[in-house]
């Protein structure tokens, strides 16, 4: 026998349908929602109201109606109405920084502090982002939880650390945190986080493979709308597909991958990043070479992924934000010559979130699951 849908669940999904709304579309008026969701106005106007009381969502100003000299109030949520910490941990410092429920970021942090795999550690990282939550003055019931980021494969439910070779930090549990943190914890692929920054700022794109080109390079793969990790974790880990057998050592043991020519390591030799960029972008000769050089390695490492997954490819990471489009044509240039079939030039970009885009992804997973949440029956 079919179930019969009640009243309450009829006005508690018109409830979310309405927040929702107001998330995506605000500032909104009332007559808004009213005609994009073919909701009566009685019922916009109640669950207005509740949505309010509640604390979700705000009168935001005012917008102009179709009545002479009238004006509706517009509403917007409420960003801060939860937030959740970002944490990316690298080889000699970590970064915090506080993410509202529209993405938006604040009291971002730097913490020199080099990477080691004690206790003494951990505490002090705990004892840092304890602080720092007491300092953002909140209440505590607003603070979702804190992600944190690290260069190192983490299982599904962010547990464990199944791969880090980098900072030497394979089979590190996210427990070892948890029991000095009054929030919950989990540990985030750094990739994987970089190209949760990118589904917020690209809503538009269903699929695509984000490439994080930073110090060292990874890769994340997207599916409507949601990373995918494969069977065993192992999906997208480009940086580690051999390039040259003869090629020199990586840091997974192995000669000749990806990493060793795609990264940001690879591409300064030592030297700082912005004074590489000044030189090339001055014209000097011998950095134009390195950096033809590299994005000939570059295209042909998106090249050989496109014949297996043919999406859309997003170069984010430290990289993003000296890209221009002039190499962008280059890398087509590179890709069309590499390629066994005619090439449309749609498929590669640049990251619409070039900076902190780690730190605010290790965020987001509690973010996401908050707006997908059903709205409580009353303000907690």
């Amino acid at each position: 026998m079919k179930k019969s849908i009640t009243p309450g669940q009829i006005s508690r999904t018109n409830l979310e349908l309405i927040y929702h709304y107001i998330y995506q579309k605000g500032p909104v008026s009332q007559q808004d929602i009213v005609y994009d969701l073919r909701l009566s106005r009685p019922t916009v106007a109640s669950k207005i109201n509740e949505l309010e009381a509640m604390g979700f969502i705000k009168k935001d100003g005012q917008i102009s109606s179709d009545l002479v000299g009238r004006k509706a109030a517009a509403y917007s949520i409420v960003p801060d109405y939860r937030i959740a910490i970002g944490v990316e941990i690298q080889a000699h410092q970590f970064k915090v920084l506080a993410v509202d429920l529209k993405g938006s970021h604040s009291m971002r942090r730097v913490v020199p502090l080099t990477y080691a795999n004690t206790e003494e550690y951990v505490h002090s990282v705990c004892d840092y982002l304890n602080t720092y939550i007491d300092a953002l003055s909140i209440q505590e019931e607003k603070v979702l939880g804190i992600g944190i980021s690290l260069p190192g494969l983490v299982n599904l439910d962010g547990s464990e650390v199944t791969y880090g070779r980098i900072l030497d930090c394979t089979g590190l549990k996210v427990e070892r945190f948890q029991k000095y943190l009054r929030f919950p914890c989990r540990f985030l692929h750094d990739a994987s986080a970089a190209a949760g920054s990118e589904l917020l700022a690209s809503p538009e794109l269903p699929d695509f493979v984000y490439l994080n080109i930073s110090i060292h390079l990874g890769a994340s793969m997207i599916r409507n709308r949601e990373i995918y990790n494969g069977r065993h974790g192992y999906s997208a880990t480009i940086e580690h597909i051999q390039f040259r057998p003869d090629g020199p050592l990586c840091y997974c043991g192995k000669k000749g991958c990806i990493e060793m020519y795609c990264s940001m390591t690879s591409l300064l030799e030592g030297e700082e990043e912005e004074k590489f960029f000044e030189n090339l972008r001055s014209g000097s000769p011998s950095y134009k070479e390195r950096w033809l050089r590299f994005l000939k390695h570059l295209a042909r490492a998106i090249n050989n992924s496109h014949l297996l997954y043919d999406t859309v490819f997003v170069l984010g990471g430290y990289l993003a934000q000296h890209l221009t489009d002039a190499d962008i044509d280059l890398i087509y240039d590179e890709i069309e010559r590499l390629s066994p079939f005619p090439e449309h030039r749609d498929f590669v970009r640049i990251s619409k979130m070039p900076v902190h885009n780690i730190t605010i992804g290790s965020a987001l997973p509690y973010i996401k699951e908050f707006l997908d949440r059903p709205i409580p029956a009353s303000h907690p």
